[in-house]
């Protein structure tokens, strides 16, 4: 689907201008540039190694990830967490390895690795003229899933992200991220950009399953069986603007390709009690999750809060 010259004006106003530059990332680092050239079966060798050096060397957060396991899946014994955990770290560094990659991609060689199952459904909410939500969880390669959508969607899509510490690093990652048109919005800013910018028809992408630790608005559930507590921005978002809303799920269907479907979350307008939005993308994140447990990010220092025993939390 083509975006028409009234979106491709609106995408392209003075405070999108002014946006765009000062996160202007420049070009990448020169071993970036060069390691984006290797063929991908060659970086996958790479990975390979990375992955076994990980898990069998370094032995990177097993002791986390083992844990974690044994509670989401009870009924798993020490040698099926084992394997899981070690197709985790492979999986990882197979990730990180496309995401070099990204600086080399065409939007056809994107479009052939992840392949959309219902496109139209996204396609259909943005040509009622409104901005549509789509929330993800970290599974599988989430930075192909945004590349994906900015190269194939036919309106501008804008990520939320957490800027990186060092400044370096953080300028590398918006060179990557932005190489397909992806416009990139500070989470703390995200809100505010939302309502300044809420003319322009365009998906607004959030990816909602980390520990909300800097954010006093928490919703609280069982995920993966623990108290969990779950980041509320995508919900306040979706009854502040009145955005339709979809969860977007990604499934590995084999070393580098991809499969990406559509479900609702929530009707344009719809009027839901406080913390169901949240629970629809938990329920959803955690079938997900259990559907493909390597893939998701285990790594990930997840469940640092605990569930107070009064009051919300």
């Amino acid at each position: 689907m083509s975006r028409s010259p009234e979106h491709a004006d609106l995408s392209r106003t003075e405070a999108d201008v002014a946006h765009t530059t000062a996160l202007s990332p420049g070009r990448p680092a020169w071993w970036i540039a060069l390691l984006s050239r290797v063929p991908l079966p060659a970086l996958y060798a790479l990975a390979w190694t990375l992955g076994a050096l990980g898990f069998y060397v370094f032995r990177y957060r097993r002791t986390l990830i083992d844990k974690s396991l044994a509670i989401a899946f009870p009924d798993l014994d020490a040698a099926s967490r084992n394997a899981i955990c070690r197709r985790h770290h492979l999986g990882f560094a197979q990730v990180f390895m496309e995401i070099l990659k990204s600086g080399a991609l065409t939007p056809a060689e994107i479009a052939r690795y992840v392949r959309f199952t219902n496109l139209g459904l996204l396609q259909e909410q943005l040509a009622k003229g409104r901005p549509v939500l789509v929330v993800a969880a970290h599974q599988c390669n989430w930075e192909w899933l945004m590349h994906a959508m900015a190269s194939q969607v036919g309106y501008p899509v804008d990520a939320a992200y957490k800027p990186l510490k060092n400044q370096w690093a953080n300028r590398e990652m918006l060179t990557l991220r932005t190489r397909f048109g992806a416009h990139l919005v500070p989470a703390k800013e995200l809100l505010s950009d939302i309502i300044k910018r809420r003319r322009i028809v365009r998906v607004i992408a959030v990816v909602a399953d980390q520990e909300p630790r800097s954010s006093e608005k928490r919703h609280w559930t069982r995920f993966l069986n623990r108290d969990t507590a779950f980041y509320m921005g995508p919900e306040e978002i979706a009854r502040t603007t009145g955005y339709a809303a979809l969860f977007v799920a990604m499934r590995r269907l084999s070393r580098g390709y991809y499969e990406v479907t559509f479900t609702p979350l929530s009707g344009a307008a719809e009027r839901l009690e406080t913390g169901e939005f949240t629970e629809r993308y938990a329920r959803l994140s955690e079938a997900q999750i259990r559907a493909a447990p390597p893939d998701w990010l285990w790594s990930h220092k997840r469940w640092k809060l605990k569930k107070p025993l009064y009051g919300a939390g």
